[in-house]
């Protein structure tokens, strides 16, 4: 057991945006075990605010993250910054002696998450990515099903991140230089992540893939959060991926942030194996056959049947933090190894070469 587990970590923020506000901070400030103590923002009013509301008395603001990983007190840093910059702060902080939690996706290009694993392999350091839904109820029970073979071979599966009017208007999202795609790298990244982990799969043999600008360039007012620059939205608004995998299993990813569908939902998956299937459809629900007979069970995750309380849940983002701070603490492998990471960003980048070349891409 590491020595850090006698004291508290002190953590650093780099990126004080949408995403470390609604969830990397109020998940480390539950934790009794760390401190945040410094807050790194190009925007210095972020910083400051973050730091002010989450940090101590002592805490700093910064606005280059180079002056922040020079703090030799700090033991872990969270990126939150756009996916353009993940790899390149990643690496410097893995360099300067801190683990990383990386939010999703790995690194915005495949060269990029490589440079990421390979540093953490060379310092030591623990390395995770932010795949939050991995830590959800229903994914964790899901997860503890296929591992102990109940479903068997799981040979197909469907990887779902499919939303009808719902494209994220504010920060970078739209930008193809920033975050390297639209719906595919921001929430199928999700849903494949979830997909590989319930397999236990990470060896990819082709892909095959298709991504579309149809309804973007387009004006809109249904959207969920307000209307869209169609000048401005230059990634795709719809993507969708045929992966094949060396054992000869069988993947269909399909995302959107606007698509002309009722059906619905994201950082979802569908597996079908030998013994049994499930998906998260209406819940999670587990199907097979026994007796001569089919079956189909609807899984009760809420702990509910006590009147005027429904149980208290940990949130995944919560439950993310809490696990990822033990990890350090204990030495201990983080439940998001960056080797899968990297197999998610490799078959996401196959799959948009082969919607930009009209080729399938084959793996080494």
């Amino acid at each position: 057991m590491s020595e850090q587990t006698n004291r508290k970590l002190k953590v650093g923020i780099i990126g004080c945006g949408g995403i470390a506000r609604g969830k990397h901070m109020p998940s480390l400030g539950k934790l009794s075990q760390v401190d945040m103590t410094a807050f790194c923002d190009l925007n210095a009013a972020n910083a400051q605010g973050a730091a002010k509301q989450y940090g101590g008395a002592d805490a700093a603001a910064y606005t280059d993250y180079r002056e922040l990983l020079k703090d030799d007190s700090i033991d872990v840093v969270h990126v939150c910054t756009p996916n353009a910059s993940h790899a390149d702060i990643t690496v410097a902080a893995l360099e300067a002696g801190k683990h990383v939690m990386c939010e999703k996706p790995m690194a915005k290009t495949v060269e990029g998450a490589r440079r990421m694993l390979e540093a953490a392999k060379r310092t030591g350091k623990k390395l995770t990515i932010g795949y939050n839904n991995r830590f959800r109820p229903d994914s964790v029970y899901l997860h503890e099903v296929c591992a102990r073979g109940d479903l068997g071979d799981i040979y197909f599966a469907k990887a779902h991140a499919i939303r009808r009017r719902a494209v994220p208007t504010w920060g970078v999202f739209l930008d193809e230089e920033q975050q390297g795609g639209g719906p595919l790298i921001d929430i199928g990244t999700h849903a494949l992540d979830l997909t590989l982990w319930m397999m236990d799969n990470y060896e990819p043999k082709l892909v095959v893939g298709t991504a579309y600008h149809k309804l973007g360039g387009r004006p809109n007012s249904a959207n969920a959060w307000g209307p869209w620059d169609p000048a401005k939205f230059q990634v795709e608004d719809s993507a969708f991926g045929f992966v094949v995998m060396k054992n000869g299993a069988t993947i269909v990813l399909e995302s959107s942030w606007a698509l002309n569908t009722l059906q619905t939902g994201e950082a979802r998956c569908t597996l079908c194996g030998t013994e049994g299937g499930a998906d998260m459809q209406e819940g999670l629900r587990i199907n097979g056959e026994d007796f001569g007979r089919l079956y189909a069970t609807k899984v009760q995750l809420e702990a509910g049947g006590v009147d005027f309380y429904d149980g208290a849940e940990e949130s995944s983002a919560d439950r993310e933090a809490r696990e990822w701070i033990e990890a350090v603490q204990n030495d201990a492998d983080p439940v998001v190894k960056p080797e899968q990471a990297l197999v998610v960003t490799e078959i996401l980048a196959a799959i948009y070469e082969s919607a930009r070349t009209g080729e399938a891409v084959h793996f080494e």
